[in-house]
């Protein structure tokens, strides 16, 4: 049966920082939902959504997991994403295909750094959010400190619905406070708290008539549905406190899938995994359209065809063959060889952007002894890449050396248990280095005539200016067609990011402004591959030129320690070339914000732990890059012939494009 409009589905994402409750919390979702007959744990590894062995191992979430059940007639697609940070982008590829998101925060330890960060994305793609305040009955559990602190950290309309009753170990649960059995002073303080967000409800209650509680909700649900007003419930997921309080108000407060499932497909793949039977399983959340068994699909992304093989439900090691995918559903589609994330599916009309959250700021070498076969664990990494593309394998024919950008060193441990138990190969990584870029120092020119050795011929002339920080890469061209053809312009636009990967220090370089000045070709002399040799030549002399200044990636931190190391924190900051705002009091802890280089905090962690004997807690999330000080010094090995070595690069690349 298609599904109208807008009714009956909920695309439902759990987010939250790393041991907050997230897995637990999803487990008795599922159980109280009737999917499960039993709650499995995190600590044993018998979570459905801890599918992969490394995780039942590990205790931790390492991909998103999808999950689809029913409660009061409502459909739920639910998402459980992982928690470290080390696993941001499978967060960050959840967040685009989600219509709405429950945070989880705990009790006791608060609102913390990867909260922050992911509500921060939430809000920027406006997805209405509910929170779920978890861990109500642990010792320290400080429901009002939490609520003050989230309205000071994440958004001043959050608005608890339900009235906690008890703390600590005499947390007994929650009241709804639009029940008749609710506190009236609590419930009045709800309302208030609605009245002093909206006129007409304002209006309504300052007019003394009798108030209809029944329209007051409706308000407070359109207010949530639109991410405007975010309500607060209360629970313990491990004893499965408040879950079903937890599924009646996401059903409640969230707004139904849109997509109409006539309109022509447009969907979008965020996640690839593998099954051993199966083959590649592309995990596709559709906006609009129908999807079938055998139908043919436009991959738009990567303009090819693709025959559908099978439609299935997927959760935890069970599948289910459901035959079609309609808009504002998500499925696994099976057939679609060389699918990729991120790839459009149909027409790119419907697809909402994307949140930027994860940017891997370490570079790490692959190693492996003599007797095991380079081709196997190349092949392994590319596939591990297939389902995470921000590793980026690297191999380095010349030099024989494979690299892989990673998150940091939780992603590491996991990789090589993944290598050994699913490809049989056991791989040791090199130190982590920390992955810099470069920016132009100031504005100039870059020019190169490729009229040697013939038959060539190309000219191109480029101006490079820096652009603001975080602008990346923007790319225009001033030349009339008359004068350069389109198809060689084209070649030229698409070579100047691959010529921009590397640069005077071996960076990729960013935050740059490059304008095609001047472009002539030759009638007959002009081969079309011309420009893809000549446009990484004219780049590095504009950039020799006008020189390059190094960033390096900084880190937004904030540490907790007790008050007596709070003086050795500040001087390490100093040290570390951090800067920190004034220290703030809590209780006996110390609590210092700052921002610190990554280059010169990657073991702090460890040694902050170590002295104050682990009663520290440091949180950190990526803040950007900025320029380094004229005094750090980081150059990384060219990969391949420079460009400004013309005569050497010519014959490289002549030689490699004619193989």
């Amino acid at each position: 049966m298609v599904q109208q409009q807008g009714t009956g589905r909920i695309n439902v994402g759990i987010f939250a920082h790393v041991d907050a409750g997230k897995t637990t919390t999803t487990e008795h979702i599922l159980y109280e939902s009737g999917r499960i007959k039993a709650v499995g744990s995190v600590d044993s590894g018998t979570a459905l959504t801890d599918s992969m062995e490394v995780e039942r191992q590990r205790g931790i979430s390492v991909r998103a997991a999808l999950a689809s059940f029913e409660w009061r007639g409502v459909q739920v697609n639910l998402v459980d994403t992982p928690g470290h940070v080390d696993f941001l982008s499978e967060v960050e590829r959840s967040l685009r295909v989600m219509d709405c998101a429950v945070l989880i925060l705990s009790a006791v330890e608060g609102v913390q750094a990867q909260s922050e960060m992911i509500w921060n994305a939430l809000r920027k793609l406006g997805i209405p959010t509910l929170i779920f305040l978890n861990k109500m009955d642990r010792a320290g559990a400080d429901p009002a400190a939490v609520l003050a602190q989230a309205r000071t950290y994440l958004s001043g309309d959050i608005l608890p619905v339900q009235q906690a009753l008890g703390q600590e170990q005499n947390y007994t649960g929650a009241l709804d406070l639009w029940a008749e059995a609710a506190d009236p002073a609590a419930r009045t303080e709800l309302l208030e708290a609605l009245a002093e967000r909206d006129e007409a409800l304002l209006e309504t209650y300052m007019s003394g008539t009798p108030l209809d509680l029944t329209a007051w909700k409706e308000q407070l649900k359109a207010g949530a549905g639109a991410g405007k007003w975010f309500p607060l419930v209360y629970g313990v997921a491990a004893k499965g406190l408040g879950i079903t309080q937890l599924l009646d108000a996401m059903t409640d407060y969230f707004p139904r899938a849109g997509g109409n499932p006539e309109l022509p497909v447009s969907g979008i793949v965020y996640s690839i995994q593998r099954d051993k039977s199966m083959g590649r399983m592309a995990f596709v959340r559709l906006y609009q359209g129908t999807v079938r068994n055998r139908d043919t699909v436009l991959n738009y992304t990567q303009d090819v065809q693709g025959k559908v093989t099978q439609i299935r439900k997927v959760e935890g090691g069970r599948t289910e063959d459901v035959g079609a995918l309609e808009a504002g559903d998500i499925a696994v589609v099976y057939g679609l060889s060389g699918v990729r994330i991120g790839d459009v599916l149909g027409v790119p009309d419907a697809i909402p952007q994307e949140a930027k959250l994860a940017v891997p700021l370490l570079t790490v070498r692959v190693h492996w002894e003599a007797a095991v076969d380079e081709h196997k664990v190349i092949g392994a990494f590319q596939e591990l890449a297939d389902e995470d593309p921000l590793l980026d394998t690297q191999w380095l024919q010349d030099e024989r050396e494979l690299h892989i950008k990673v998150m940091g060193p939780i992603q590491l441990e996991i990789l090589d248990s993944v290598l050994e138990s699913r490809y049989g190969l056991k791989v040791t990584f090199g130190q982590p280095s920390v992955i810099y870029r470069e920016t132009p120092s100031r504005a100039g020119e870059g020019y190169v005539a490729y009229l040697m050795p013939k038959p060539c011929w190309a000219i191109l002339r480029f101006r490079i200016e820096p652009g603001p920080p975080g602008s990346g890469l923007r790319y225009e061209s001033l030349v009339r067609s008359s004068d350069l053809l389109p198809q060689y312009q084209n070649e030229t636009a698409r070579r100047v990011p691959e010529a921009l990967m590397q640069g005077l220090y071996g960076w990729e370089v960013t935050d740059l402004k490059v304008t095609l000045t001047e472009g002539q070709h030759h009638v007959w002399h002009t081969h079309p591959l011309d420009f893809a040799v000549a446009t990484p030549m004219a780049i590095m002399d504009g950039l020799n030129r006008i020189g390059t200044k190094l960033l390096e990636p900084i880190l937004q931190v904030r540490i907790v320690v007790p008050e007596e190391n709070g003086g050795r924190v500040m001087n390490d900051l100093v040290q570390m070339r951090g800067t920190f705002e004034p220290p703030v009091l809590q209780g006996e802890r110390m609590i210092i914000e700052g921002r610190l280089p990554l280059a010169t905090s990657l073991d702090y962690p460890v040694s902050l732990s170590s002295y104050t004997n682990g009663r520290s807690t440091f949180t950190s999330f990526f803040a950007g890059y900025e320029e380094c000080p004229p005094d750090v010094r980081a150059e990384r090995t060219r990969r391949g012939v420079n460009p400004l070595d013309q005569a050497r690069y010519i014959l490289s690349v002549r030689k490699a494009l004619q193989g």
